[in-house]
């Protein structure tokens, strides 16, 4: 844990969509710059399905964040401007309450006793921060992948909760090719021998499970023809070669990559969050999309989506695109032809940084702060 990480205690109850109840809840987030006299400067960012709430250095903590190079002074959103501020999702193990957290009322993990979770809860729960925070309204709600579902859901039920809204490699829902990825993670890590129905300890850890779900999602974050570009044919010598078993390079990056996974990220969480994002649908009870997004009042938003992200495909972005502007919003629709795939918001720096850099630079001079 980032000893710049943050907590906000709440003991107040947390109704959830599917009928489930949290007695209390706790929230990890950081902060970068600081939060003007109106309080009108804040931007949030809501994480996707694994990052923790450290998405860049600070003083408190000088280690490198998730998305390093979009936050800080001089960077596209410019902390010298904006007050920003990163949460970790309900549902995860990264501070926030989820399955891995304790159950006050019986004092164990929680682990399948935790109530069923739905993108609607990480948003209300988003929400009980800005409120703890005493921001009226957000500048800017920032979500990259998972992240852009809970700012749907955030802006649906609260619409006039910020003025701007940038939504990168999300959707507004889960696509059949995704479901199926995820589904079959889901199966993967709940048919290890060790998984034992939720009840793994860490000496008896579903480690073959969680190594193959990681693989499997990682094939999905990026494009073929990077994988193609990076690692070719190349034979590997890093891990020893068996009968049917690793002798290209690519195959030696999936094992350490999913490897170093293994205990970073609890069983639980991960299929509670991964089952969340299968199940979020914002045009849910709506005839369509344009009318289930009517009622968000927004100044501007800014929809990034990658042509080669086969896990939220750029179609997903443009639908969101054309509804927000379909309600009369100043929607502006970038599809970047990057090879890194779903990947790309946290490594193509290239592609991302000048949309970024100049969406922030037109919210700062249009407010007026």
């Amino acid at each position: 844990m980032s000893t710049a990480t943050r907590f906000l205690h709440i003991n107040e109850p947390l109704s959830m969509k599917k009928g489930g109840v949290l007695p209390s809840y706790t929230l990890a987030y950081e902060t970068w710059g600081k939060l003007n006299q109106e309080r009108s400067n804040a931007v949030l960012i809501l994480s996707g399905l694994s990052p923790s709430a450290h998405a860049a250095s600070s003083e408190k903590d000088p280690s490198p964040g998730w998305w390093e190079k979009m936050i800080g002074p001089g960077a596209p959103i410019d902390t010298n401007r904006f007050h920003v501020i990163a949460l970790n999702s309900l549902g995860s193990c990264k501070g926030s309450t989820g399955p891995a957290s304790e159950n006050p009322e019986t004092g164990k993990l929680y682990r399948l006793d935790f109530p069923e979770l739905c993108v609607e809860d990480i948003a209300a729960s988003a929400q009980s921060l800005v409120k703890h925070l005493g921001i009226d309204q957000l500048c800017t709600m920032v979500g990259p992948s998972m992240g852009g579902m809970s700012a749907l859901a955030y802006l649906q039920k609260h619409p006039r909760g910020a003025r701007h809204f940038l939504t990168i490699s999300s959707s507004p829902n889960s696509a059949p090719f995704s479901i199926a990825i995820r589904s079959l993670q889901r199966e993967l890590i709940a048919s290890d021998p060790d998984w034992n129905e939720g009840n793994y300890t860490e000496e008896e850890w579903p480690e073959q499970g969680m190594r193959m779900a990681r693989k499997l999602g990682m094939l999905s974050y990026r494009s073929s023809e990077e994988w193609r570009t990076r690692f070719g044919r190349r034979k590997q010598d890093y891990f020893p070669t068996e009968l049917f078993g690793m002798n290209y390079e690519v195959e030696s990056y999936l094992e350490a990559a999913a490897r170093r996974f293994i205990h970073s990220f609890d069983p639980c969480s991960y299929l509670y969050l991964s089952r969340a994002m299968d199940w979020f649908d914002v045009a849910d009870s709506h005839p369509d999309l344009p009318s289930a997004l009517k009622d968000i009042k927004l100044k501007t938003a800014c929809v990034i989506g990658v042509e080669t992200d086969i896990l939220f495909p750029a179609y997903q972005q443009k639908e969101i695109a054309d509804a927000l502007r379909s309600n009369g919003i100043d929607t502006s629709f970038a599809n970047l032809e990057s090879l890194m795939g779903h990947d790309a918001f946290l490594v193509d720096h290239d592609h991302f940084n000048p949309h970024l850099m100049a969406y922030f630079d037109r919210i700062w001079f249009e407010d007026k702060f």
